[in-house]
């Protein structure tokens, strides 16, 4: 009995397990018939835009053979910028088709123009009209570098185009001043809008921090401004002003790179002579 169940067990072959090739053989075929089929999806999808886009473009040529035709174009709030760079940007035609009319394309295209900060557009149907309102950028400062003189509007970004000065205008200076002029306004305009508008030179001083000129480029007060805290250190000199009347006093020189307390150098009489203070006084805070 113990050779038949020997004999028995050795007749019994084991095959090789082939069920991990046949898995991963299943996935590679599985994978295949996806990208197939997002082949044909897209090859099908891309068959019916062309076919969408092929019916529009039959209906816009009808529409336009029946008299949806451009007839004028309006044009608003153009200042500064030239009549003839509107027209040649647009490169309209009386006559053209109104559906077929790009108003996002003709907005980038005015957009470029060095004067024209925004762009609104609309169609008109029946009259066929063309609305298009044109938004200028306004000049807040002149920006003098290297003995040159550029226009910045409200953000600080050069107006590359020719300005000329019929008015007082806030003078910054110096190089890196544009990028950071933004910064610099918001932070004067937090306080009594009335203080901002006696500024009158911006200097930004080694690409760090501002002096300010108040009331006069000649012989006006030059304010020191910290490169750290700046909002602290402009709001602080408004109150004193407001309770002190520093402003008033004959002074050529408020520092307020401290902390804790402004330097001030006062003007020169007259005689030459300095008022009974030092030259140099340092009022605690």
């Amino acid at each position: 009995m113990a050779d038949k169940k020997m004999t028995s067990s050795e007749n019994i072959i084991k095959l090789e397990r082939e069920w991990p090739q046949r898995l991963v053989g299943l996935s590679m075929f599985l994978c295949i018939i996806w990208l197939l089929a997002g082949a044909i999806v897209i090859f099908r999808g891309d068959l019916i835009n062309k076919q969408i886009n092929l019916v529009l473009d039959n209906f816009y040529d009808w529409c336009g053979k029946q008299g949806l035709v451009l007839e004028d174009v309006v044009i608003s709030g153009r200042n500064r910028t030239e009549k003839q760079d509107v027209i040649d940007k647009l490169n309209l035609q009386r006559g053209a088709n109104m559906l077929k009319i790009n108003i996002y394309d003709l907005k980038q295209k005015l957009e470029e123009l060095p004067w024209v900060g925004e762009v609104l557009i609309s169609k008109k149907y029946f009259p066929h009209i063309l609305n298009i309102q044109i938004i200028e950028k306004q000049v807040h400062a002149i920006w003098q570098i290297n003995e040159k003189f550029y226009p910045l509007d409200g953000n600080g970004e050069v107006i590359n185009a020719e300005f000329k000065i019929t008015e007082p205008i806030l003078l910054i200076v110096g190089d890196g001043a544009p990028e950071n002029f933004k910064l610099l306004m918001s932070v004067l305009k937090n306080e009594d809008a009335d203080y901002v508008s006696r500024v009158k030179v911006a200097n930004f001083i080694s690409k760090r921090r501002w002096n300010l000129i108040l009331d006069d480029i000649r012989s006006g007060v030059t304010v020191k401004l910290p490169e750290d805290n700046l909002a602290e250190a402009w709001k602080k000199l408004v109150k004193l002003d407001k309770s002190k009347g520093i402003f008033k006093r004959k002074l050529t020189i408020l520092d307020l790179r401290l902390k804790d307390k402004i330097v001030v150098k006062l003007r020169k009489g007259p005689s030459g002579e300095l008022p009974k203070l030092s030259s140099e006084a340092e009022h605690n805070l």
